[in-house]
């Protein structure tokens, strides 16, 4: 039985705990929902990614285009990649950004890259002439790419940094809230404890 003294602290203890439980529960709510669409894109190109003898939406299409860029691909000797590079892309719907140019003195070269796709051209640096070669794959392909973040850009990057910090959010203020609740707290940390240890002995074997 408390007495008359400890009653406020009692009572501020019981405000403190509803108040964090609180919290935690409103964080692991709304960080749920923001990275509902995270979660079943990862979990589903996941499977994918482990099932590579999966074809469909994988076909691979190839094509090859021949042209010529304008006098002011080139000024005063040194290649413009940013004219050479719109001019390329206006002219055959390239997608993705630059990654890699060269040039010596017979020929420049200019590869874009995108998830699943490739597309690299070859300039004649005497007379503009060039040949391109596109390579598109289907777009589970794409998600694939997606998922590893290959060829995807930095703020695609930054978007994997970001959506891994949510599941983690999510993740702890789901074990946060098990703790609270004094019916679960024991099977809760049992259960983190199998799996734990189980992940741990899978890792083990295929490591």
């Amino acid at each position: 039985m408390l007495n008359k003294a400890e009653l406020p602290m009692q009572r501020s203890r019981l405000f403190c705990k509803s108040s964090v439980y609180q919290a935690i529960r409103t964080i692991h709510l709304y960080a749920s929902m923001l990275s509902l669409l995270v979660v079943l894109f990862f979990a589903a190109t996941g499977i994918t990614l482990n099932h590579p003898e999966w074809t469909f939406g994988t076909a691979q299409t190839e094509k090859d285009y021949r042209g010529v860029l304008p006098p002011d691909w080139q000024q005063e000797g040194q290649v413009n990649w940013l004219q050479t590079a719109e001019t390329l892309r206006k002219s055959h719907g390239l997608k993705g950004y630059v990654s890699d140019t060269r040039a010596d003195d017979q020929e420049a070269s200019i590869s874009f890259r995108g998830p699943a796709y490739a597309a690299d051209a070859f300039i004649n640096r005497a007379d503009g002439s060039y040949t391109l070669k596109v390579v598109a794959q289907g777009p589970v392909a794409v998600l694939n790419d997606l998922h590893r973040g290959h060829d995807a850009g930095p703020v695609w990057g930054w978007l994997i940094d970001f959506s891994g910090g949510f599941l983690l959010l999510v993740a702890l203020t789901g074990f946060g809230l098990a703790l609270f609740i004094r019916k679960t707290r024991r099977a809760a940390l049992i259960t983190a404890l199998v799996g734990t240890v189980m992940m741990l002995l899978l890792m083990g074997l295929v490591a």
